[in-house]
């Protein structure tokens, strides 16, 4: 039996879904995790120009937990996982004022460190910290902190990140810690792409200008934390706005 013919205004109509049905499947340009093309890296000029800009506006970035030597500022970013500087500041001014090295912090004992620092989020833990890293660096360093990142991660308590920190702050290292602000900003601005906040740390290290690294941590953390926000980004506020990536950035 002979079969039966489709009508032409059918038969377009099927290759019309089938081309749609393949436009669709077709896959996207590659994306990063915010949403930027990474099909357009930002350029080695545009990279000193961002932070030229960020110089310019902030000469001398300072972090902003309050510490008054290199013991106090570990100590105190050890206490600021999960917990803002604010808070951090609040609870170690007092304990600090009586316990400025990791001897003093051992005379004070496990409980009354919980005590002091109860408002902070995780404060058993970080108490028990505390007291384990300030065991160590008197048993192992004689009471100092280490300048080298292994030995800072393997304190209690310490992380690539805040390994990072103490190195950059107090002993003036160009490293770069990536902590929430600064993973996202890497991300969304297309500086620097990345699934880990090791990934994001790399790729900042291969763009910075040598001349920029020594405060770069400083400068991408506060322009995450105050401008480049997670709910509600201040791109009407950012000097890098024009180079940035992000395709939902507000002009």
């Amino acid at each position: 039996m002979a079969k039966k013919a489709i009508p032409k205004k059918v038969m377009k109509s099927a290759s019309a879904r089938k081309a749609a049905k393949g436009r669709a499947a077709a896959p996207s340009p590659k994306r990063g995790k915010t949403g930027n093309d990474v099909a357009k890296p930002w350029t080695a000029a545009e990279v000193m120009q961002a932070f030229g800009r960020f110089a310019a506006a902030n000469p001398h970035p300072k972090g902003e937990l309050e510490h008054v030597n290199a013991y106090t500022l570990l100590v105190a970013v050890v206490l600021s996982a999960q917990a803002t500087d604010a808070g951090v500041n609040k609870a170690t001014r007092a304990l600090f004022a009586i316990a400025d090295t990791p001897q003093k912090m051992l005379a004070l004992g496990e409980e009354r460190v919980r005590d002091a620092i109860k408002t902070i989020g995780l404060f058993r833990t970080k108490a028990k910290n505390v007291i384990a890293l300030s065991e160590l660096l008197v048993a192992r360093h004689r009471g100092e902190v280490p300048r080298t990142r292994e030995a800072l991660e393997a304190l209690p308590g310490v992380g690539r990140k805040t390994a990072n920190v103490v190195l950059n702050i107090a002993f003036g290292e160009p490293t770069i810690a990536v902590d929430t602000h600064l993973f996202r900003l890497g991300n969304r601005t297309g500086l620097a792409l990345g699934k880990t906040p090791l990934d994001v740390e790399l790729g900042f290290e291969r763009i910075v200008p040598a001349i920029f690294k020594q405060h770069a941590h400083h400068w991408l953390i506060l322009h995450g934390r105050y401008v480049c926000k997670a709910a509600k980004p201040d791109c009407a506020r950012c000097v890098i706005s024009d180079l940035c990536r992000w395709p939902e950035k507000r002009v």
